[in-house]
């Protein structure tokens, strides 16, 4: 039998005790220069009394590298063994409890300084400035601060900086001032870190003055001051001496390209912000994360959604993963295109990599499925969430507003409050629309009352144009009109709309004349106005004054808004208008609804021809309403449900009184839920009944 040998093992060297000072010192060093930290420190420990050079380098190697927390403990045996660290060292050890993150670490080196007499010292006392506002500590900060008998530019610029970077600007630029008054000339540091604070406030005044001095003192060369200034400018919307300072750069980092990039975009220069992009990327600028969030919001906010959709996946193909601001900003886009599947698929990605722990990501989720329809879906991920802040719960009371469940609207208020989360303005806007859309009127009037009495908010228009709509959709008209009358302000569009409204489900024509020229006044330019008035004049018969209506919209230069509804079926979006014939199934779908027809008329429908608004027989006009958009969309749909038990439709504009009719009787005949989302609600169709309760 043959012997076998064992593997060989390699054995550490090991580290010899008792070293002699001299010796100690120069292996630690000959350690650090080979990056071996773990033998640094073991020839360390057995330095009987280690110089302060080789404190101070070990301590600050082990911060430099990530490693502050063995740094710390390093300086803890220090302490043990009775050593008492010199100025070089207690400076070390400042950075290295910054480093950590830890104020607690931060605090007992503070303590130390003191007690060994050294707080006085400047360079410790910037140090540990700079180490509490690492920590967001701004109270500790202001104490070592106050404590210097002297101050240099770093002790004013890295007070100022920890106020701007703990998120308090103004005690940040009023220690700028004070710099100046105390004689201190600020270097560009100083100018580079303050810039964002005038940034934070949109202090244009502070921000041109900072230039002026940045540009008197031959500050302009240096990158970092450049970019604080682009910045600065975008953030005020001062687009041209943003793009003046840029293009005056003589080198430009990625972080003023982005600056010039969100200036464009925030002030609705779209076209100029993607050439700018086109220019970064032929030049050979690499662009960051931060780019493709500018470039993606700034899509967002100028309402181009599909090409959001298409810098996603550019910015995917690229290498770049979308982070929380990507997500938060793109979401609404699968809310404006109501595309429920790119929702969830946006939804998985979130949930794959863990940004389901992002308050503001998983807010914008919830919005997301209430607006394309899936209320379920958006409690769910409500109910999920670890931590729920005011927004996040408005924007749950607003999803059921909008969804038209009141009383669940009610009882998520109550849930906040006993959350001890504080209601603001929003809060009370989403509940009172919640309580309009469910005929809550007593509930509605106790809620606005209890806002300032309870909760120290005031009711501005917004929540008094609430009220009115609470009042009308249930059919308290002349209440309405007299709580108008009684508002401390002057009455809103949205007041005098919502009692215009109304006043066609039931039929008042004398307070919609009130209204309507009320409206005529205030927004002249809105066609829904004169529509609105002339539809309930042609539905009381009153053709001579309803052609005046029309005619006023003409002269006026007003033209109407086409509507039209679409739906999503697979991965494309279907889009119809009146009449519509466009669609490659188009005699199907009139076949369909001509069968149904005839099914909704043997379980007692009857056309409700005043919504054909044609001076016209009946017998047309009833023909007419079966070429309505929603109606179309919703033939469309089911023809294409496969095997589907719902189907949502979305629409511009109002849904219409006699299509809402029909397609109540469709959910019944066919036994599918139909959700409609028009441009006030959402309506969800379930056997013969809509969630509205007819308060369309």
């Amino acid at each position: 039998m043959k012997s076998v040998t064992p593997p060989s093992t390699k054995v550490a060297p090991s580290v010899p005790s008792n070293l002699p000072s001299h010796l100690g010192h120069s292996l630690v060093r000959a350690a650090l220069n080979v990056g071996d930290f773990r033998r640094a420190q073991q020839l360390f420990d057995n330095i009987p009394q280690p110089d302060p050079t080789t404190c101070y380098a070990l301590i600050s190697a082990l911060t430099s590298h990530g490693l502050p927390h063995e740094a710390l403990r390093l300086y803890a045996s220090l302490r043990a063994r009775g050593i008492k660290p010199q100025n070089t060292v207690y400076l070390a050890v400042a950075k290295a409890s910054g480093a950590s993150g830890d104020v607690l670490r931060v605090k007992e080196v503070h303590d130390d300084a003191i007690r060994c007499g050294m707080i006085s010292d400047v360079f410790l006392g910037n140090a540990l400035i700079h180490a509490y506002g690492k920590c967001k500590c701004t109270e500790g900060a202001r104490r070592v601060f106050d404590d210097l008998v002297v101050k240099d530019v770093v002790s004013w610029t890295s007070m100022s900086s920890c106020y701007v970077n703990c998120g308090l600007p103004r005690q940040g630029l009023a220690v700028f001032h004070e710099m100046g008054r105390n004689g201190v000339k600020p270097n560009s540091v100083t100018v580079s870190s303050i810039l964002p604070a005038c940034s934070e406030l949109k202090d244009l005044k502070s921000g041109r003055a900072i230039h002026g001095f940045a540009t008197r003192h031959e500050m302009m060369e240096n990158v970092y001051v450049c970019s604080a200034l682009v910045n600065m400018y975008a953030r005020c919307l001062s687009v041209k001496p943003a793009r003046l300072v840029f293009d005056l750069m003589s080198y430009r980092d990625v972080v003023s390209w982005n600056g010039v990039l969100s200036a464009y975009f925030t002030n609705k220069e779209y076209e100029k912000g993607l050439a700018l992009f086109s220019q970064m990327r032929s030049k050979g600028v690499k662009a960051d994360e931060a780019t493709w969030n500018a470039v993606i919001g700034g899509c967002m906010e100028n309402g181009q959604i599909e090409e959001a959709v298409e810098m996603l996946r550019k910015m995917q193909n690229m290498g770049f993963k979308p982070n929380q601001i990507t997500i938060s900003s793109f979401l609404p886009a699968c809310s404006f295109l109501e595309s429920l599947r790119m929702g969830k698929e946006v939804h998985c990605y979130v949930f794959r990599h863990w940004l389901v722990w992002d308050l503001t990501t998983m807010t914008a989720v919830v919005y997301m499925y209430a607006k394309c329809g899936d209320l379920n879906l958006s409690r769910n991920v409500f109910d999920m969430m670890h931590r729920k802040d005011v927004v996040a719960w408005n924007t749950m009371i607003i999803a059921n507003a909008m969804h038209g469940n009141g009383k669940e609207v009610l009882l998520l208020f109550e849930s906040m409050l006993q959350s001890g989360m504080k209601p603001n303005s929003v809060t009370f806007t989403g509940v009172l629309s919640g309580c309009s859309h469910s005929r809550l009127v007593e509930e509605g009037l106790q809620i606005f009352n209890s806002m300032g009495r309870d909760h120290q908010v005031q009711p501005d228009a917004n929540h008094y144009a609430c009220m009115v709509d609470v009042f009308s959709r249930a059919g308290r008209l002349d209440e309405a009109y007299e709580f108008i009358q009684r508002m401390p302000m002057e009455p809103t569009a949205s007041a005098w709309g919502a009692l215009l409204g109304a006043c066609r489900v039931y039929k008042n024509v004398e307070l919609a004349r009130v209204s309507a020229n009320k409206l005529f006044e205030i927004e002249p330019n809105n066609p829904g106005n004169y529509v609105s008035l002339f539809n309930i004049l042609v539905s009381a018969k009153l053709w001579s004054e309803a052609s005046k209506a029309r005619i006023l919209m003409k002269e006026r230069g007003v033209t109407k808004t086409p509507g039209c509804s679409w739906l999503q079926v697979g991965n494309r979006v279907y889009t119809f208008v009146v009449g519509d014939k466009n669609n490659m199934e188009s005699d199907k779908i009139y076949n369909f609804l001509n069968e149904l027809d005839e099914k909704m008329k043997l379980a007692g429908y009857k056309p409700d021809t005043d919504y054909a608004l044609q001076d016209v027989d009946q017998e047309e006009k009833a023909a007419s309403l079966c070429s309505h958009s929603e109606r179309l969309a919703v033939a469309f749909g089911i023809l294409n449900l496969n095997g589907q038990s719902s189907l949502r439709v979305f629409k511009n504009l109002r849904i219409c009184g006699d299509c809402h009719n029909v397609i109540k009787y469709i959910s019944k005949i066919v036994g599918v839920t139909i959700i409609v989302r028009d441009s006030l609600r959402f309506h969800h169709f379930r056997n013969g009944n809509c969630s509205c309760q007819d308060l369309w």
